[in-house]
């Protein structure tokens, strides 16, 4: 059995292009407390099709395996 957590990083600049916080970090963060990235998604776009967003989505056992 696994457990999820999501964590939104909300983009910036010009049509919402650069990330407003250092994702990479963000992703060696979670690896250090035994979580996998499982996904980046971008859900929400605006008119000119660019994400509002992005959720970076970990995976981990929840059975011991950390």
């Amino acid at each position: 059995m696994y457990q999820y957590t999501f964590v939104k990083v909300d983009l910036k600049g010009i049509l919402q292009s650069k990330p407003e916080e250092d994702y990479q970090e963000i992703i060696h963060e979670h690896a250090r407390e035994g979580w996998k990235l499982f996904q980046i998604f971008a859900p929400n776009t605006y008119g000119f099709g660019t994400a509002a967003y992005l959720e970076l989505i970990f995976e981990r056992s929840i059975m011991g395996n950390h």
